[in-house]
C-alpha cells in the first residue's frame, strides 16, 4: 500500500487545491452567504457525492491503463499535463471573481444536495482533473492500482469536505474579505497557476 509520506503529501496538496478559489468553492461561498451555512454544507455534501462517482470511474480506468498499455499511459500523461497547463493559464489570466450577494429564498437542503451532486457529476473537467492528478501518487509496486486510486479519491473527498465545510461555516468573514480585496483574489489565482504548473511538470516526468 502507499507509504504514509505519500498519503500525507497527497492530502496536503488536496487541501491546498480545495481552498484555492474555483467554481465549486465559490458556489459554496455564495450560497452560504446568501442562504446560511446549512445550505453551504448541503451543497458541499452533494459535490462530495459527485466525487465518489468520479473516483470510481477513474479507479477502474486508471487500473487498466497502468496494467495493460504503456502507450495509453503515455497519451493519458501527456493529455493530463496539457490540461493542467491549461488550468494554470486560466488561473494566471483570471481576474477577481464577481460574487453576487443577491439570491432567491432559501432552498430545501435536499434540493441543494442534489444541485451539488448534479453540478459535479455533469462536469467533465472533474473527471479529467482526477485522471491527471490521482495517478501521480500511484505506484504499481505498492499494490493493486484500483485500491490505491480509490484510497486517494477518498482522501481527496475528505479534504474537499473539510475545506468546503470550513468555507461554508466562515462564509461571512471570507466573503467580505474577497469582496474588499481584489488584489488578494488575483494573487490566489497566480498561486493556483503555480501549483498547476508544478503538477503538470510532475506528471510529464512520471513513469508507469
Amino acid at each position: 500500500m502507499l507509504s504514509p509520506e505519500t498519503l500525507v503529501a497527497f492530502l496536503s496538496v488536496s487541501l491546498l487545491l480545495a481552498f484555492i478559489p474555483g467554481p465549486d468553492n465559490l458556489f459554496v461561498l455564495t450560497q452560504s452567504t446568501m442562504q446560511g451555512w446549512r445550505v453551504g454544507i448541503s451543497v458541499t455534501l452533494g459535490l462530495c457525492m459527485g466525487l465518489i462517482v468520479h473516483t470510481t470511474a477513474v479507479a477502474l480506468g486508471v487500473a487498466v491503463i497502468f496494467q495493460q498499455s504503456e502507450t495509453a499511459f503515455t497519451i493519458l500523461k501527456a493529455c493530463g499535463a496539457l490540461y493542467l497547463l491549461y488550468l494554470a493559464y486560466g488561473a494566471f489570466r483570471a481576474g477577481p471573481a464577481a460574487l453576487s450577494l443577491r439570491g432567491d429564498a432559501p432552498q430545501p437542503y435536499g434540493r441543494m444536495v442534489a444541485r451539488g451532486l448534479v453540478m459535479n457529476v455533469t462536469n467533465p473537467k472533474v473527471a479529467i482533473f482526477f485522471l491527471a492528478f490521482l495517478p501521480q501518487f500511484v505506484s504499481p509496486a505498492a499494490g493493486p492500482v484500483t485500491l490505491q486510486v480509490a484510497l486517494l479519491g477518498l482522501l481527496f473527498i475528505l479534504a474537499t469536505l473539510v475545506a468546503f465545510s470550513s468555507i461554508a461555516l466562515l462564509a461571512g468573514a471570507i466573503s467580505q474579505r474577497l469582496l474588499r480585496s481584489e488584489r488578494a483574489q488575483i494573487w490566489l489565482n497566480r498561486f493556483a497557476g503555480a501549483v498547476f504548473v508544478g503538477l503538470a511538470a510532475k506528471l510529464a516526468t512520471a513513469h508507469r
